[in-house]
């Protein structure tokens, strides 16, 4: 259980780094926006992220 947990961890911290290393204007001006967003929308844009990662989860086991 542990190994698969650590390598979906590395994994989301490879691809959370790849836009700050890629295009971090880009990345900074896209926190400047979620700063813009109200409590409702980025908890909505969370709730959306779970959906998509669970129904993922059901379709690859």
């Amino acid at each position: 259980m542990w190994p698969v947990f650590l390598t979906a961890l590395a994994l989301m911290l490879v691809l959370e780094g790849l836009l700050p290393f890629v295009a971090p204007a880009l990345w900074r001006d896209t926190f400047r926006r979620i700063l813009l967003l109200s409590d409702g929308q980025i908890r909505f844009f969370g709730l959306v992220s779970m959906s998509v990662g669970i129904v993922l989860l059901l379709v690859i086991h």
